[in-house]
């Protein structure tokens, strides 16, 4: 048997299989969707829900943000850019009215963070005196930006995870029916007498290796190429 060429045969299977699973994306985002919980969980605790007349109303509002960053997440942009708009999103909707459930989310203290809403929310009327933020105002503020940060830094990780997971764990049955089909077509027989024999079960085997293989082929590969042609060298 050559093993290097087995090894990348199966990591070319795969390849395959994770191309499949890529096509699922042109259908409402597939397996792309898979992830975006999490950051929905953490991006509902700072924009409240709108109430019934006001679903849609603003630009801001829940619905609109989650779209934004659901098609940000669909499109496979980079995760710094995501976390950057999410978190700007959540300030543009940070005032008085919000603060204290932001605060709460944080943990930082809620009456504090609602002057600071106000005095930020002062700052963009044209000819409005603008009043600097207090010492204790700045400290409770750069606190909840910090934490802010974290949180969403907590769901685009885990969401990515479950993506990236889901995406391993779907290319999986993928590749056993490609390796299956594929002995099959070499097999030329009934598809009954390929799945009783040997053969089948080398398919199958194929299969299952191939997920993980795929991003290490080529380097296993030409280690056991090397490892070959030492023991070679040995053997002289």
């Amino acid at each position: 048997m050559d093993l290097p060429n087995v090894v990348l045969a199966i990591g070319g299977l795969g390849t395959a299989a994770y191309g499949v699973v890529d096509v699922t994306k042109g259908f409402g985002g597939g397996i792309s969707n898979r992830g975006f919980g999490d950051i929905k969980e953490v991006v509902s605790k700072f924009i409240p829900s709108p109430s019934g007349g006001e679903a849609g109303a603003s630009a801001l509002g829940l619905p609109s943000a989650l779209a934004t960053l659901r098609a940000n997440w669909l499109n496979g942009m980079a995760l710094a850019d995501q976390k950057a708009i999410a978190k700007a999103l959540i300030k543009l909707n940070l005032t008085s009215t919000t603060a204290a459930g932001m605060a709460s989310a944080t943990g930082v203290d809620a009456s504090v963070l609602t002057a600071v809403a106000g005095k930020l929310r002062i700052k963009e009327e044209p000819g409005a005196k603008l009043e600097p933020l207090t010492e204790r105002e700045t400290d409770v503020y750069g606190r909840f930006d910090l934490l802010l940060s974290a949180m969403l830094d907590q769901g685009y990780q885990r969401g990515d995870q479950r993506y990236r997971n889901s995406a391993k764990l779907l290319a999986v049955p993928i590749a056993v029916v490609l390796a299956l089909l594929g002995g099959w077509a070499i097999h030329g027989g009934s598809f009954t007498s390929f799945v009783t024999g040997a053969d089948a079960g080398k398919a199958f085997l194929g299969g299952l290796l191939a997920t993980p293989l795929a991003p290490v082929a080529k380097d296993l590969s030409s280690a056991l190429q090397a490892g070959a042609k030492l023991a070679q060298s040995w053997k002289k």
